[in-house]
């Protein structure tokens, strides 16, 4: 299988784990030894300024909510456009760290395109393999818009991703109902 990374996954109905109930995530990382990715649509209560005070033990002036990243515990991540303090380059334009320092320095700018992350998902050898072939996800390709958006819509990048291909997406009703 070729790499997912730079992709989103959306979680399909075949999907049984309720982890993962409706969720689209930005595959970060993938390759022979297991894959990481962060839920783009599971915001927290949990401000990055409240975070930041916590986890960094330093004063902070960003806004914007901390996101759940998954199941699997981690450190604060940020999924950012500073090439500068990319650990990881997603895809053009979009890196990821999770490094101490180079989060205060994206801190220390105030990016307005960063996503602040606690948790991940994770998937050992070929488990993300095996789901994909028994149509547990959905891919799109990955898209600034979606990653930094703060209401990613599972519903409409589905639709985009099934019915895209036949039907204009925007002539599709939420409710279907009023058809």
């Amino acid at each position: 299988m070729d790499t997912l990374q730079g992709k989103i996954l959306l979680a399909s109905s075949r999907l049984m784990d309720s982890n993962f109930v409706h969720t689209v995530i930005l595959m970060v990382q993938h390759d022979e030894n297991g894959a990481l990715g962060l839920v783009l649509n599971r915001p927290l209560e949990l401000s990055v300024r409240e975070a930041c005070e916590t986890a960094l033990e330093m004063p902070c002036e960003a806004d914007g909510v901390i996101h759940q990243g998954g199941p699997c515990e981690g450190p604060l991540m940020v999924v950012h456009q500073d090439v500068t303090a990319g650990q990881v380059k997603v895809f053009e334009g979009v890196y990821f760290t999770a490094e101490k320092s180079q989060i205060e320095g994206i801190l220390a700018q105030s990016l307005p395109r960063a996503k602040f992350f606690v948790g991940y998902s994770g998937w050992g050898p070929n488990q993300l393999e095996t789901e994909m072939q028994t149509g547990s996800w959905v891919t799109v390709s990955g898209r600034q818009e979606y990653i930094f958006n703060d209401n990613v819509d599972w519903q409409k990048l589905m639709i985009q991703a099934t019915l895209g291909q036949y039907i204009d997406p925007d002539r599709i009703p939420s409710d279907p109902s009023v058809n």
